[in-house]
């Protein structure tokens, strides 16, 4: 079975790897290191965040796991950059660790709504407005429909970290659409794996989050193939193209 690397900022959410990979059960590895830069939903600090400097030292941690692929796991830290930028960050960070399979949870966002069809979203984002903004931009420009963006105005994502999950939960369910085909929420400092199920069985629709979609990123990019109960639709499916 595959190792997988994980970069993640700071810390807020990061135990959601490990519960990942017990839900699994199969033997994937899933391995985090952090990086650091200040702790703020803002854009000059998330381009510093995910700048290649940052993103390589990331890859050197990662190296004593010998991953078999690494993903940026951070999605405002990715999607600021925009499109294009997004996909020279994932590049970069592919070099960085000797030419493995690489990608960033926003890419993953794009690839996880691809695989299912998902053709128009609703958006419950913890970010300012500004920030979520950008997100509803870069999913745009991959073609996906934001009918619905929320943005809960949260500056940090240390805060995000402390959210209980009952908050969790009303932030998603009051920020669907019915228009949505999905729900996105996205970002990785919300504490969300345990509760994609659940969600999902209220709202009656695929529940895509952060760490969900970087962890499916991760598989796929690795060539996995298997399918995985208790971490919603996107795992369940075992699509992974």
């Amino acid at each position: 079975m595959p190792t997988i690397g994980f970069v993640y900022p700071d810390h807020a959410a990061e135990d959601d790897y490990p519960l990942a990979e017990r839900i699994l059960g199969d033997g994937t590895a899933l391995r985090v290191e952090h990086i650091y830069g200040t702790d703020l939903h803002a854009v000059p600090e998330l381009l510093d965040l995910g700048s290649p400097a940052r993103l390589s030292d990331g890859a050197a941690l990662l190296a004593k796991h010998a991953p078999d692929a690494v993903v940026w796991a951070c999605t405002s830290g990715s999607f600021v950059y925009g499109w294009d930028g997004a996909a020279e960050q994932v590049a970069g960070l592919s070099e960085a660790a000797g030419g493995l399979p690489a990608s960033s949870t926003s890419l993953a966002f794009v690839h996880a709504a691809q695989t299912l069809g998902v053709r128009t979203v609703a958006v419950a984002a913890s970010y300012p407005d500004d920030v979520a903004r950008l997100f509803a931009d870069f999913l745009g420009r991959a073609g996906i429909e934001v009918v619905s963006a929320s943005a809960a105005d949260i500056d940090t994502a240390a805060e995000v970290g402390n959210l209980p999950a009952e908050r969790v939960v009303d932030l998603a369910v009051r920020h669907d659409h019915p228009d949505a085909d999905a729900l996105l929420i996205p970002d990785t400092a919300m504490r969300t794996l345990a509760l994609v199920d659940d969600l999902e069985h209220r709202l009656g629709k695929p529940v895509l989050t952060a760490n969900q979609v970087t962890v499916w990123e991760g598989l796929r990019i690795a060539g996995a193939t298997g399918t995985y109960d208790g971490l919603g639709t996107l795992l369940r499916t075992g699509r992974r193209r």
